[in-house]
């Protein structure tokens, strides 16, 4: 590692706060009354409780969600036994990933004993604190006994992760290489450089899989592992092979796979050259492998290579599985982490390198269009679906193998309260969804040039959200396709160069005349006109040709948004088209308008757009509460713009008054139930969740969603503009591909209000 790094890793560590983990409160606490009841009197009944019933410990405490992470320090990373206390910034750092990746609890607890029955009484004797139990950093072959004995004396989950977690993911990791390569995992034969305890849970792994033991051959620091050695432990004698092997080169010749958990430099270029076709390789020693990625690529053209590392493909991370396999396993109150489990996470795993990738996932690795192959074998550690995949799996093989107390029954909901608990998602993604995938429209997409155009349509139509409609440049878009591998066969294109779309042009030339010749357009201009992306993909969803048109991603707001205005334009009934954008925050979605198209609407103008936007609210199945924002508290600034909003709230409180609207008001009074209940208790919205508010104009609003956008880290979908004619709406320039997913999903709910 260089210097800077070795320096941002101490600053990480000591800067601020020291270490990586803190204990919160879940419960109120600024009265005496919280005080009392978190602590005493209000302790006494639960005590008493769960005296009568100790599982009501999982009801009245943290228990339930609480996992300790254990170690004595013998085996730390690539260190060694350097000690429990040396051992903390590791052990805090895995309660660090449980809690980011599966919303688990932890306590990091480092055991100065290196005695295992001494180590096992000491767990034993505050196992009654956890729902499980993660063993860490325990040297072979103490950890194979310590894990045996407190498996046997403890009702709860407990998993040495060192040994089990690098089976179940390099499980994984086999059974999708062997597919790719087309071999029976019951004929391959297996070389194991390296004899401590994860290289025997993972060979132990691959023997339940399918893998014959007399295919096996072990190597540890002093050669073969052979039945007539005598310093082998009871653990690795199960490998020992009766076979004349007495050397590395011998052993691996003919090989279908290496696995190394052992030492860098171990596997030779010509040992490599050895091993069968398409030999499948794990190099997982740290922080060096055993063969490098580059040494082994450019000696077998063939090979499948897995590594510890993160720079390299196929990463073989621990993180892929412990956080989802305790998250399971707690979920249902399982008694153990048993063989079932862990091969039902392996195999979830697995099948989940299978599926289509998340686009974020392609981000944040910076790829394209990831795919199932020869380097991609596993999924990414960032894969937001691991939880919704992993945990699920685990916890039905807790419920089938008898070991769950408390059975799950409703899955789609345990799925949808996986999601809600890591801040995934949000309720109304889930709805948009549904109601795309219940009537799916023809949405126009009229930028289609670009991988981000194209990849969110894949995704449209890989989830059946839309059926997207591409306008550009046929030849173009194709080779986009071709070299991101799109899978985008059957959605159609149409180019404004086919004969066809010269022919429709013509036609559309003279309708756009019609429209607009009293406006300074003649036909002439009209022709020309619709030779331009952004004039033409209107006229074809106003001609019917898509249901929804989608546009902007390619340039600025005004130059995509007057050409919709002029060609398809507003409903009859409204005066004004207004913008909008959604905030999907923890709270639930905040709705924000007009955001994007008045620049200073009047008092009735700002009537009409808080009643499009009521209306939009509504189609999202929630009841609209709705601030008339304003830099004035209810008459505290009284002049022009403070003035306007009022009477805008005037007259909806007059016309309408079934809405829960009012102001003018702050927009952090707004917000701040307490606030409001201490200055404004007359207002409609006290003892309501303010969820949507009006800008008083375009620049006081355009500040407030692009600094949310920047500095709350909160999904915004938008803008969605009401009152169009037909549905019609526009891209922020450079939008990411889950900002146009979002924004298919409006067009087409958009598209089934106007049917």
């Amino acid at each position: 590692m260089d210097k800077l790094f070795r320096k941002d890793a101490f600053n990480y560590h000591a800067l601020g706060r020291p270490g990586k983990l803190e204990v919160i409160t879940t419960k109120p606490y600024s009265t005496q009354r919280d005080l009392s009841l978190a602590y005493t009197p209000g302790v006494a009944d639960p005590c008493l409780a769960i005296e009568k019933n100790p599982d009501d410990a999982y009801r009245y405490t943290t228990k339930g969600n609480l996992v300790a992470v254990i170690s004595n320090g013998t085996a730390v990373l690539g260190l060694g036994d350097i000690g429990a206390l040396s051992g903390k910034p590791v052990m805090e750092g895995k309660g660090f990933l449980f809690k980011i990746f599966s919303d688990i609890d932890v306590f990091d607890i480092e055991v100065d004993e290196k005695d295992p029955d001494k180590f096992v009484a000491a767990v034993k004797a505050i196992a009654p604190t956890f729902g499980g139990i993660n063993l860490e950093d325990i040297k072979a072959p103490e950890c194979f006994e310590i894990e045996e004995k407190l498996k046997a004396a403890l009702d709860i989950p407990v998993m040495h992760d060192d040994q089990h977690g690098t089976a179940i993911i390099t499980g994984a990791a086999l059974m999708n290489a062997l597919e790719i390569v087309g071999k029976d995992i019951s004929k391959i034969k297996l070389f194991v450089s390296g004899a401590g305890a994860a290289a025997c849970a993972c060979t132990s792994m691959y023997i339940k899989l399918g893998v014959k033991p007399e295919n096996i051959i072990m190597s540890d620091i002093n050669g073969i592992l052979t039945k007539d050695r005598s310093d082998l432990t009871e653990v690795n004698k199960r490998f020992a092979t009766d076979k004349d092997i007495h050397t590395i080169a011998e052993g691996i010749k003919g090989a279908d796979m290496f696995l190394g958990l052992s030492a860098g430099g171990v596997l030779k270029k010509e040992y490599l050259l050895s091993m069968a076709d398409n030999p499948i390789v794990f190099a997982m020693a740290n922080p060096v492998p055993e063969i490098t990625y580059e040494e082994a690529t450019s000696t077998r053209s063939d090979i499948i290579m897995g590594t510890g590392r993160s720079d390299y493909p196929n990463q073989i991370n621990n993180l892929l599985g412990f956080p989802y396999i305790f998250r399971g396993a707690l979920d249902v109150k399982a008694t153990a982490i048993n063989d079932e489990m862990k091969i039902a996470a392996s195999k979830a795993i697995a099948a989940l390198t299978k599926e289509p990738i998340p686009e974020e996932v392609n981000i944040a690795f910076g790829v394209h269009n990831l795919k199932f192959g020869r380097n991609y074998i596993l999924p990414k550690a960032t894969d937001p679906r691991l939880i919704t995949t992993v945990a699920p799996a685990v916890a039905k093989a807790a419920m089938d193998s008898g070991v769950a107390r408390q059975p799950i029954t409703d899955w789609d909901k345990y799925k949808e309260d996986l999601t809600k608990r890591m801040g995934l998602t949000n309720p109304v993604k889930h709805q948009m969804k549904a109601f795309c995938k219940n009537n799916p429209k023809r949405v126009l997409m009229a930028d289609a040039e670009h991988y981000n155009i194209l990849k969110a349509a894949e995704i449209a139509v890989n989830e059946k959200l839309a059926v997207p409609v591409l306008l550009g440049d046929k030849k173009k878009i194709n080779k986009i396709i071709k070299e991101n591998e799109l899978e985008l066969k059957d959605v159609e294109i149409i180019d404004l160069k086919a004969k066809e779309e010269k022919k429709r042009s013509q036609s559309y030339a003279h309708q756009l005349f019609e429209k607009r010749r009293r406006k300074g357009c003649t036909l002439k201009s009209a022709k020309e006109y619709l030779k331009l992306y952004s004039y033409y993909s209107p006229m074809l969803v106003e001609n019917g040709v898509a249901d929804a048109l989608l546009s902007g991603l390619t340039s600025n707001y005004p130059s995509a948004i007057r050409p919709a205005l002029k060609i398809i334009g507003k409903k009859e009934d409204v005066n004004v088209v207004s913008g909008m954008y959604i905030i999907l925050t923890k709270d639930g979605p905040l709705f924000l308008a007009d955001c994007s198209v008045n620049k200073n609407p009047s008092a009735e103008e700002l009537v009409e757009i808080t009643l499009q936007t009521t209306s939009a609210v509504k189609s999202f199945k929630m009841e609209p509460n709705i601030a008339m924002l304003s830099y004035s508290n209810f008459g505290s600034v009284k002049d022009k713009k403070s003035l306007k909003i009022r009477k805008a709230v005037k007259i909806l409180h007059k016309q309408h008054p079934e809405l829960r609207v009012d102001g003018e008001i702050q927009a952090n009074i707004a917000l701040d139930q307490e606030l409001m209940k201490e200055s404004f208790p007359f207002s409609k919205l006290l003892g309501k969740r303010v969820n949507t508010l009006i800008f008083p104009n375009l620049e006081a609003s355009n500040i407030a969603y692009k600094m949310l956008q920047k500095v709350s880290g909160f999904e915004i979908i938008g803008p969605v503009l009401n009152g169009m004619n037909k549905p019609a709406h526009v891209l922020q320039m450079g939008s990411s591909v889950n900002e146009i997913v979002n924004m298919i999903m409006i067009s087409v709910m958009d598209a089934q209000a106007m049917e």
